[in-house]
């Protein structure tokens, strides 16, 4: 079962095509990474996951079930109230930005989203929280303020922060690309636990060492298309479309 699945989805900003006729898939367990130059539409076709950005047209499928059906800058059909909302929460999302509070601890900013949007105990929120911000190495951060933190540090908090609402799959929009060189890896890290833990994962990146280790498919994004998805062994040894060698030349 797909646990997000995408049919024709486009994106126009007044004249400009960001995205065009996005055919994808994301089966449970599995990680996808996209990758591509820049202004290819990769961080908008996540945001448009989570409707961040609100497709032109095109459907979006979450286990199956119809998330959103537009066309034509109109909405035909979407998932009933309830079922919007689950399907939303079953999205994690890190950005490129930590976003994280500023006037909120590091375990404050962990509890944030369960406790406005969960019906659990505090107690019960607060565990929760300290246990994720221990399984991304942050055991011993847990009262410091985000300004007291490192880049890196900020955002393994981040995704402590997404995997509080129990997602069924994490999106990561560029997650290491503000991040210095030196605190890339410590991130990277973070994800590769995941990963190996059989989190399921759509990841737009730069990082082709993450991209090709890690990663159960890799597509490559181009002007708004994918251009080509495969195995990452087949994209980075011998991939098909001339522009994903080009770019591979260009960054590898």
């Amino acid at each position: 079962m797909s646990l997000i699945r995408t049919e024709g989805v486009t994106k126009v900003f007044g004249q400009n095509t960001v995205l065009c006729d996005i055919n994808l898939s994301v089966e449970a367990s599995e990680v996808v990474c996209i990758i591509g130059p820049s202004g290819a539409g990769k961080s908008t076709f996540l945001r448009s996951l989570n409707q961040l950005e609100v497709i032109t047209s095109g459907k979006i499928f979450i286990e199956d079930g119809l998330f959103l059906h537009r066309e034509n800058n109109a909405t035909i059909s979407r998932a009933n109230h309830a079922d919007y909302k689950r399907m939303l929460l079953e999205m994690g999302m890190v950005f490129q930005s930590f976003n994280l509070f500023p006037h909120k601890t590091a375990l404050e900013n962990v509890m944030l989203a369960p406790k406005h949007v969960q019906k659990a105990e505090k107690k019960e929120i607060e565990e929760r929280a300290r246990r994720l911000l221990a399984d991304v190495g942050l055991s011993d951060k847990c009262d410091q303020f985000p300004s007291r933190l490192s880049g890196g540090q900020q955002q393994r908090v981040a995704i402590a922060r997404a995997l509080a609402m129990n997602p069924k799959i994490m999106l990561f929009d560029e997650p290491t690309s503000s991040l210095d060189p030196e605190l890339v890896g410590e991130v990277l890290n973070v994800m590769r636990g995941l990963a190996e833990r059989g989190m399921t994962m759509l990841v737009v990146t730069h990082e082709m060492g993450f991209a090709r280790e890690v990663a159960d498919r890799v597509v490559f994004m181009c002007d708004g298309l994918v251009a080509e998805e495969d195995v990452p062994e087949n994209i980075f040894t011998d991939p098909r479309n001339p522009r994903t060698r080009q770019f591979l030349n260009s960054v590898l």
